[in-house]
């Protein structure tokens, strides 16, 4: 900070702030840093940058605002491990130095200044510039997938008639399932009822020597009984579908003919041409 000319505080205060911060990490001769990961670092050029706006805005000549930034690094420096009595006296020499550079009312606005900044937080700038951190940082690298291509205006579709073919869709696709189920269930009762009709068949050819009519009789019963479960059970399911299917039916055909309202389309060219002529007309009665 010795080195730093009028000229090159004069430039970083005119700049913005960030601007101005970098251009001042570049004329103290410091690297490139992290301003996360090295916050020492960050909180040190932060405090020099504020003195030098400060002195700026007190309307300092560039001059003096250089001297107030080498005063700020050297109280950074000097004060480390210091108690708060020792920084305070060591503030005072250093201002009765700088006397000669600047006019006792301007000494006085910046002692005003590093009392109610630094001295003022003087244990937490103890704390941050006098203490190594332990870092604990993980670094992830993650991909950045922009959005898709929006499909061109007039091919979207508006947010309630979206809604509207949804519901639609989903009646279609719950009337299809209806029927594919009955169809299963015809299938399977159609295989129970040839399983039974086989096993009293097997009955018969087994007892084909020794079967008498009343055994005949029997396995014809239960042959017949087996065929009519079979039949009202297939009846009461396909009825009971049918119901469900005109049910979703219904629905569909409610909403088909109460179709959500739509934004008028824009007026054609022989509307807007009617309209314009009906102004006319208008203002010459």
């Amino acid at each position: 900070m010795a080195g730093l000319s009028a000229d090159g505080v004069r430039a970083v205060v005119q700049l913005q702030r960030e601007k101005g911060r970098r251009h001042l990490r570049l004329l103290l001769g410091w690297e490139v840093f992290d301003e996360a990961r090295d916050l020492r670092r960050s909180i040190e050029l932060d405090v020099l940058h504020n003195s030098l706006v400060f002195a700026a805005e007190k309307g300092l000549p560039w001059p003096a605002v250089a001297e107030v930034g080498k005063l700020t690094e050297e109280l950074l420096t000097d004060t480390q491990g210091l108690p708060i009595s020792e920084a305070l006296q060591l503030l005072h020499d250093k201002l009765t130095l700088c006397e000669p550079k600047l006019s006792p009312f301007k000494a006085c606005c910046v002692c005003d200044y590093f009392c109610n900044t630094f001295i003022r937080h003087y244990h937490l700038y103890q704390f941050v510039l006098c203490q190594e951190r332990d870092l604990r940082q993980h670094l992830a690298h993650l991909e950045v997938c922009g959005p898709p291509q929006p499909l061109p205006l007039m091919a979207g579709t508006e947010v309630e008639a979206a809604k509207h073919q949804q519901q639609l869709a989903a009646l279609s696709a719950a009337e299809a399932q209806k029927r594919t189920d009955m169809l299963l269930l015809q299938e399977r009762l159609h295989w129970e009822k040839e399983r039974m009709l086989q096993r009293v068949y097997d009955r018969v050819n087994a007892q084909a020597e020794t079967l008498d009519r009343k055994v005949l009789e029997s396995m014809v019963r239960e042959a017949i009984r087996t065929q009519i479960e079979a039949v009202h059970e297939i009846l009461q399911t396909e009825i009971q579908t049918t119901f469900e299917i005109l049910d979703l039916r219904l629905q569909k055909k409610t909403l088909s003919l109460n179709p959500p309202a739509t934004h008028p389309p824009p007026p054609s060219s022989e509307d807007r041409a009617k309209s314009t002529k009906a102004q006319v007309q208008k203002k010459k009665k």
